[in-house]
């Protein structure tokens, strides 16, 4: 592979490590109901496993309730379950139309272990940015460069790493202020 080309997936690869670090914290619950909050919810849908998303919709009409509304009444009990089974730390009622969740607000305690849910995904992403920059210096040793351009571009790609776990700790801080603000 041309040099460039190394350097280039593996900023996109690197890019991809941070979408995923944005994904990962919006489901991390900060004070407001979200309906990405039970993103990662899944409905027995007639023996196969559902994503919520998939059987209802989800919408958040204040700060402190989201809104289930299944597009079949039957899937009320499932979703109902789905919700408990998850350990989001949510109790669901239902008004014979759509699941209520009354989203509770955070105590310090849960505050702290959301900032270590949120620390460990940073760490995970940080992880992936170092995989990325380990195989790229791999394949930049394999390849039949000169030596100086060789050292040139795993300094690039050394940059990149910096730059990217940089990026990493900032969206951290700002995720842990989001949590702690009460």
């Amino acid at each position: 592979m041309e040099p460039n080309n190394i350097v280039k997936d593996t900023e996109e690869g690197m890019k991809e490590a941070i979408a995923h670090l944005g994904k990962a914290f919006a489901k991390i619950r900060a004070g407001r109901a979200n309906p990405a909050m039970v993103s990662g919810v899944m409905v027995d849908y007639y023996g196969s496993t559902t994503p919520l998303a998939q059987v209802a919709n989800v919408s958040a009409p204040d700060a402190m309730t989201l809104n289930i509304q299944p597009w079949e009444s039957s899937m009320i009990q499932p979703i109902e379950k789905a919700i408990l089974e998850s350990n989001l730390g949510f109790n669901p009622s239902n008004n014979g139309n759509s699941v209520i969740i009354n989203v509770p607000p955070l105590t310090e305690e849960r505050r702290l272990e959301l900032v270590k849910q949120a620390k460990a995904e940073v760490e995970n992403t940080k992880i992936s940015i170092r995989n990325w920059r380990k195989e790229a210096n791999h394949e930049l040793k394999e390849s039949d460069l000169s030596e100086d351009l060789q050292k040139m571009m795993v300094n690039d790609v050394q940059e990149l790493t910096d730059k990217y776990v940089k990026m990493a700790d900032e969206h951290f801080d700002v995720k842990e202020a989001e949590i702690m603000k009460v």
